[in-house]
């Protein structure tokens, strides 16, 4: 009977982690709110870290940052410099101590803000592709 019920927990309890909610790094955007926002940022981030990454690299151990600035000069260009940076965590705060940094510049005459964001979006994703074959490089 002991047994049954031993049986029954380890099940249930397999079931539970079979269901649970897949790691998730914290992401903080410090861009320029004209160019990036959080948002997309942060889907970048999602989209180019890979499974692999949480077992070399524990969640709850690292993060990471991307800043995307710059804007238009008085030539009407569009200069963009995107930053990607995976700091060390403390807790629930990210500590300024780079373990990989990568930078992406850009420019681009006669832009619109749209062709602009479209710009730091590019060099941004970039930067953080970067960042990811730097860790994940044998």
């Amino acid at each position: 009977m002991k047994a049954t019920r031993l049986f029954v927990a380890l099940a249930l309890s397999s079931a539970s982690l079979a269901f649970a909610a897949p790691p998730v790094y914290m992401t903080v955007d410090n861009s320029n709110s004209t160019l990036m926002n959080g948002e997309t940022a942060k889907g970048l981030w999602k989209q180019n870290l890979r499974a692999k990454m949480f077992k070399l690299y524990p969640e709850k151990k690292w993060g990471f940052v991307s800043e995307v600035e710059g804007g238009f000069d008085d030539a009407r260009v569009c200069v963009v410099t995107a930053r990607a940076m995976m700091l060390p965590r403390s807790g629930k705060a990210l500590l300024y101590r780079p373990a990989k940094t990568a930078t992406a510049y850009g420019s681009q005459s006669g832009a619109t803000e749209e062709q602009c964001r479209a710009l730091g979006k590019a060099k941004l994703n970039e930067a953080i592709v970067a960042v990811n074959s730097a860790l994940m490089a044998p």
